[in-house]
């Protein structure tokens, strides 16, 4: 191995602090004569050494006689020669000891057999056991200095605890050294060590380890605002550690956890955690609302509002995410979930639940329930209902709330097309050198997207857009030019999380434009979001087009299924229905476009299944590859769709209720469709429209651009259930993760400038 001419100082230093801490060991300067041979009693244990030896040359990915695991020649120089010089060496010394007999021959080399096998395994693991390999010349020096303390009858323990963790682990790993006097203590300084290292395993760790000297005392230095949850769950354990955690009465926070703990409400006083502690609620008050679902909602929202005014001033509550679990799970349970099934009723008994809320407690029904509502509870409901409670002034209505969460409304107004409604309730500035604060808010709901925590105010950034263009142009113009002004900024300081954030959204945005002819792929990684070239949807060189419709056997089904074949029975279509499973439906007109469908053969026999995994495998056979998948079915089949659709599907409609949910299995499947789905109910009205229209438009050969195309599937759907269902162009929250993580190598959290 060619080392560098001159190892920089710093190493020698470091060098130099390794050999002063250990000193030069035997196993450093004894040599080997070349005609050593081991006793034969102990060959097959130097056999073991040997091929662990060459095992951990070979685990650096070659096979040869280096070790290199550092782009620092030195580190691996180093760690070679204690893999093979010092460990023959050792070897070597266990064996020629004229003091040790046979048994503790055999017992010495086991225990070097078992630290290299350790090693080998764990310097590649991707966990909190992972061993640093340039620890190796560490642990082989230790664990021959535990050797000698263990002849001498004396303490390990001084030798264990001056180890890094990893090191300290490895030797005892060993397995040879149970009956040591310093074992224990050992044992015990690594638990340590491994706790304060890896504090989210603390807990776990001291429940494998009962009776720790020091348990009592780490459970108090716990960082409770992450932890409070693992207190809670091992405090009710009937094991040394919950009864450690019981009898702690002297800490306010413990104590209330434990309080918590014993009650079979438990989980209902979470979300009041911090206020418990300190003093601002009891649990009594908790009990007092708990059982009434109005009145718990209204403490849940009370505080959800009393935590974000504190987040304000960068003072985060105890369990301030569990508050807005269990703030969405009421308020879709107890209200949401209840008027959205009531959609068919009149309005005066649809909405009754919602009358006694006042504003801000309607706001965090609509905040809270993104992605479930029905277009009709949020427009003809929630909103107008909260609107009206605050007299009209969308501004009073945020301050109120701290802003809390206002990006989220922002993007749900925007959708549900009522932003326009809520900024025209804001007032204008009396001050010509002031801009109007409805405009302050649009800036704001753009700026320091790279400050937030993780990438969700950036998603609905990127959703909000489609809706504000097509209705709000001049915002929109706006919104853009603030973008790019952000942009600017993030460069300027280069934050690489802001520079990611603002690039994609100026990229996502500005290929809206035809003019700007932005290649999404090219710029970002990402397919485009406003068109479907017919190009892309072909499987060959003859411009074939193949669409794949996933039916089932239930009652609807069966009945949905003759009118799907009458769309097609004209002129311009054949229809084959010659086999007994599936379908086929060839244009007789134009481009060479087939539609296969299976039959929804009765499910109570699962040949409904049957006869779609018969489709799959004759497309696959014949190399038909289906660019366009449409799902009709119920919810509850959408995930058999999904595992069956091909990968390569550029065009994905799920005609299943909710199936707007199914975003992120699509993508996973399918990386780069353009997904349409509904956020309720999926019916025929709208279903076999877009059926209908696809398939006439890819029979002409036309691209599929998505804002014309849903502008005249609005015209034939005949049910105002099209109002929830979701076009491609309005799912970039989903494309915009999706460049992000590409951006940012996956890494969401990473939020530092370079």
């Amino acid at each position: 191995m060619n080392l560098k001419n001159s190892l920089s100082l710093s190493f020698f230093l470091l060098l130099a602090n390794i050999i002063l801490a250990q000193g030069v060991s035997i196993a450093d300067t004894v040599k080997i004569p070349n005609t050593y041979k081991p006793e034969f009693r102990r060959q097959l244990n130097h056999d073991k050494i040997d091929e662990e030896q060459r095992t951990i040359l070979a685990s650096d990915g070659k096979a040869d006689n280096f070790f290199n695991t550092s782009k620092i020649d030195e580190v691996n120089y180093f760690a070679t020669q204690a893999l093979v010089q010092k460990v023959d060496n050792l070897q070597f010394i266990i064996e020629t000891d004229t003091i040790l007999d046979h048994r503790l021959k055999v017992n010495y080399l086991y225990g070097l057999e078992n630290v290299l096998k350790y090693f080998s395994v764990a310097w590649k693991q991707n966990s909190e056991k992972k061993i640093n390999p340039s620890n190796l010349p560490i642990i082989i020096n230790a664990y021959e200095e535990c050797i000698e303390k263990d002849k001498k009858k004396e303490s390990i323990e001084s030798v264990i605890n001056r180890l890094p963790y990893d090191a300290g682990n490895t030797i005892l790993a060993a397995r040879i050294f149970d009956n040591n006097k310093g074992y224990d203590l050992s044992k015990n300084n690594l638990v340590l060590k491994y706790c304060l290292l890896h504090p989210s395993r603390m807990l776990a760790t001291l429940k494998d380890n009962p009776k720790m000297p020091f348990t009592d005392s780490l459970v108090r230095s716990i960082d409770k605002r992450k932890y409070a949850r693992q207190l809670y769950d091992y405090s009710q354990a009937n094991n040394y550690l919950g009864s450690i955690i019981r009898n702690i009465r002297d800490d306010q926070f413990i104590k209330t956890i434990v309080d918590m703990a014993k009650s079979k409400s438990g989980q209902q006083y979470f979300p009041f955690l911090d206020n418990i502690v300190n003093g601002k609620l009891t649990i009594g008050d908790i009990d007092e609302a708990k059982n009434d679902s109005l009145q718990y909602y209204r403490l849940l929202v009370k505080t959800q509002m009393e935590y974000a005014q504190r987040a304000m001033n960068k003072d985060t509550a105890f369990e301030y995410k569990s508050l807005g679990i269990r703030l969405e799970d009421k308020a879709k349970l107890n209200f949401v979930n209840v008027i959205n099934g009531l959609h068919n009723e009149n309005a005066e008994f649809r909405f009754r639940s919602i009358q006694p809320l006042t504003a801000e407690e309607l706001y965090y029904l609509a905040v809270s329930s993104d992605g479930a509502i029905y277009t009709s509870s949020f427009v003809k409901g929630i909103f107008p209902l909260m609107m009206k409670k605050i007299n009209n002034r969308g501004d009073s209505l945020l301050m109120s709330l701290h802003f809390d969460k206002y990006r989220k409304f922002i993007k749900m107004a925007a959708g549900f097309n009522m932003l326009d409604i809520f900024l025209k309730s804001f007032p204008k500035s009396n001050d010509p050198e002031f801009e109007d604060p409805a405009n302050t808010l649009m800036r704001a709901f753009v700026k320091n997207l790279e400050r937030s925590e993780g990438i969700e105010d950036g998603v609905d950034v990127a959703d909000s857009y489609a809706s504000i263009a097509e209705t709000l142009k001049p915002v929109a113009d706006q919104m853009l030019k603030n973008i790019q002004d952000n942009y600017q900024s993030n460069l300027a300081q280069n934050n690489k999380k802001g520079i990611a954030i603002y690039n994609i959204l100026n990229k996502l945005f500005l290929s809206a434009d035809s003019v700007q002819k932005i290649d999404l792929t090219k710029e970002l990684g990402i397919p485009p979001i406003y068109e479907v070239p017919y190009s892309a949807l072909t499987y060959n060189t003859n411009n074939q087009v193949a669409i794949q419709l996933f039916i089932y056997g239930d009652k609807d089904g069966r009945g949905l299924f003759p009118s799907l074949i009458n769309m097609f029975n004209n002129s311009n279509w054949k229809i084959d229905g010659s086999n007994k499973q599936w379908v086929t439906i060839t244009a007789a007109n134009g481009m060479p476009v087939t539609l296969y469908m299976n039959r929804p053969l009765p499910e109570e026999t699962n040949e409904d299944a049957v006869a779609q995994e018969a489709l799959c495998k004759y497309l696959a056979a014949n190399n038909i590859i289906p660019k366009v998948t449409i799902n009709r079915g119920h919810s509850y089949n959408a995930p058999y769709t999904i595992e069956q659709m091909s990968t390569a599907s550029k065009i994905v409609f799920m005609g299943s209720c909710g199936g707007y949910r199914s975003i992120h299995d699509i993508l996973v499947k399918a990386p780069d469709a353009h997904i349409i789905g509904t956020k309720q109910i999926a019916d025929a009205p709208v279903n076999n429209p877009f059926l209908k229209l696809i398939a006439e438009k890819l029979r002409t050969g036309s691209n599929i651009e998505w804002i014309p195309f849903w502008k005249e599937l609005g015209k034939m759907a005949t049910d105002k259930i099209f109002d929830d269902y979701v076009p491609p162009h309005k799912n970039l929250g989903a494309l915009f993760i999706k460049a992000y993580n590409l951006a940012m190598g996956g890494d969401e959290d990473d939020n530092q400038s370079d």
